[in-house]
């Protein structure tokens, strides 16, 4: 079976942080038998090449200089820095159009699978009618939001995209939902996931402190501001400390706001770390926070792939009840979820933990076996290989 990828972006080398777990899926899918190739936008005139294997095509939609719409930063963001960026969404299209139809025609492909549709449904219609073959759409949320808050004008577009795909999936109950509510039709749930390594050996510290660990860029929807404010809300005979690991837009007014709340010398900013260290904070944390809200722009938390690397360590979490976390995090069995926001409510999670250890490490347990049994990569290729086979033979 072949398959054609069709995505914002794609790493560009070696090294290169742009959606690692696509490329994971992409090697586990022709270890497994389907021939995976990938459409994307060329960066300031890059040309195609073969990454990790995988045949990758780049179409041009500008002149080479002001070619970089994607792979530094999202579209949107980028559109919001001048004019010249607001215009060139029109030639990305048009440009990724032109090459999707030209490339089914002289490839055919078995199946054509869009990421992020907008607006690459566009492109997935160009292949599938070139190739004559079936299109399955992927939904990550992300795209739903940015309609829902900015780009109303575009629903109907994205309702086409459903309506013309051969199956739908969502990367989480939370997106599925979203897509149901814009286009009612049937949407199957398939996750994306991480490396799982052997499962970490918890490795506790004897300092006496209650240490609590974030891991992730630092943006206004992780809510991390809340989780200084909950830190600051513990009784001081818990003895308890904030860890953070990355940085981003919002690091400045995390540390402004542990000062503010009398905490500053219990939060420590380590900033990003190697992949070696990482593990250690994992291996050694009392409990890993994710406390997401609905971001000013309307955006949340698609999925939480950072809960199921501290559950791999068999670290309890805490969640916010927000977007796909609630496929993670199941409240009193694989860690304990709070509302989006509730300072009052994460303080009193935390605090449950640290004074009911053995609660706490039930949880990591019962955690750990959920991410083994649910979201390991074996269980997704499976769902993702039952998809291709049901639209191509349903073609036939």
């Amino acid at each position: 079976m072949r398959v054609l990828h069709i995505t914002t972006a794609f790493p560009r080398e070696a090294g290169d942080v742009i959606t690692p777990w696509l490329v994971e899926l992409l090697k586990r899918l022709r270890a497994s038998g389907v021939e995976c190739e990938v459409l994307t936008s060329a960066y300031k005139g890059s040309p195609d090449q073969t990454f990790d294997g995988i045949p990758v095509h780049r179409f041009r939609y500008f002149a080479r200089r002001w070619e970089n719409l994607t792979h530094e930063e999202t579209a949107p963001d980028r559109m919001r820095k001048s004019l010249l960026y607001k215009l060139l969404p029109f030639f990305f299209v048009g440009g990724g159009v032109l090459a999707a139809w030209r490339l089914g025609r002289r490839e055919r492909y078995d199946v054509v699978h869009v990421h992020w549709p907008l607006p690459l449904a566009a492109l997935g219609w160009a292949a599938s009618r070139a190739a004559r073959a079936p299109t399955v759409t992927l939904f990550y949320g992300v795209e739903l939001r940015w309609v829902a808050s900015g780009m109303r004008a575009l629903r109907g577009f994205l309702r086409w995209a459903i309506r013309r795909s051969d199956a739908v999936v969502a990367i989480s109950s939370y997106t599925a939902r979203e897509v149901e509510a814009l286009q009612p039709g049937p949407v199957e749930v398939i996750p994306y996931t991480f490396e799982l390594s052997a499962p970490g050996v918890r490795r506790p510290r004897n300092d006496g402190a209650f240490e609590i660990l974030f891991v992730g860029r630092l943006v206004e929807r992780k809510g991390v501001v809340n989780l200084v404010d909950a830190l600051a809300a513990l009784p001081d005979s818990l003895n308890a400390r904030l860890v953070v690991i990355v940085d981003g837009p919002e690091t400045e007014r995390i540390r402004s706001r542990a000062a503010e709340r009398g905490v500053a010398g219990r939060v420590e900013l380590r900033g990003r770390q190697p992949d070696e260290a990482l593990r250690e904070a994992y291996a050694s944390t009392d409990v890993f926070v994710l406390p997401a809200i609905v971001d000013s722009r309307g955006d949340t938390e698609g999925l939480g792939v950072v809960l199921l690397e501290a559950m791999n360590f068999g670290v309890p979490v805490i969640g916010s009840a927000s977007g796909g976390i609630v496929d993670i995090v199941l409240d009193e069995e694989t860690g304990l979820l709070v509302p989006p926001g509730d300072v009052a409510a994460l303080a009193a999670a935390l605090e449950r933990l640290a004074r009911d250890p053995s609660f706490a490490r039930r949880l990591g347990e019962s955690g750990q076996r959920f991410v083994a049994e649910k979201f390991s990569w074996a269980a997704i290729v499976e769902r993702w290989m039952a998809v291709y086979s049901r639209v191509s033979g349903a073609r036939r």
